[in-house]
């Protein structure tokens, strides 16, 4: 990478029960849009968007939040960068590249179940809004 995007640490939220070691890659199908194959992993700088991705994600497991490493070049997240936060002050990226998983954050900030049903609310009127748009 020439131009350093974000210096770090980066997080991943998920459902998934992950080890140290292991390597996240793209090619699964959105949370958000099931039918959506992703063409990217997805990651934060911020701790509390990875929690929010992971109390958000799909699957019956516990939400989970990863400090993970790119292992290649990565770019902002233009799902929200370039469409609702230019700047991208979410500190939102993405790769094609695998990111490595090297630690697990347990103390991360979980939402009440009365949040957590607000943003699922919000969320299901922004998708049926947009249709559901994916910038993949």
């Amino acid at each position: 990478m020439s131009d350093v995007l974000d210096e770090g640490p980066f997080f991943h939220g998920t459902k998934a029960d992950l080890q140290v070691g292991d390597l996240l890659t793209a090619g699964f199908n959105s949370n958000y849009r099931p039918e959506v194959v992703m063409n990217h992993i997805y990651f934060t700088a911020l701790q509390d968007g990875a929690g929010l991705a992971a109390e958000l994600a799909a699957g019956d497991g516990a939400p989970r939040v990863y400090l993970v490493e790119p292992t290649g070049e990565f770019e902002n997240d233009p799902n929200v960068t370039d469409k609702k936060f230019p700047g991208n002050p979410t500190r939102s990226y993405r790769s094609t590249e695998p990111l490595r998983v090297v630690g697990e954050v347990d103390d991360w900030p979980r939402l009440t179940p009365e949040a957590l049903q607000a943003w699922r609310d919000r969320l299901a009127v922004l998708l049926h809004e947009e249709r559901g748009e994916i910038i993949n």
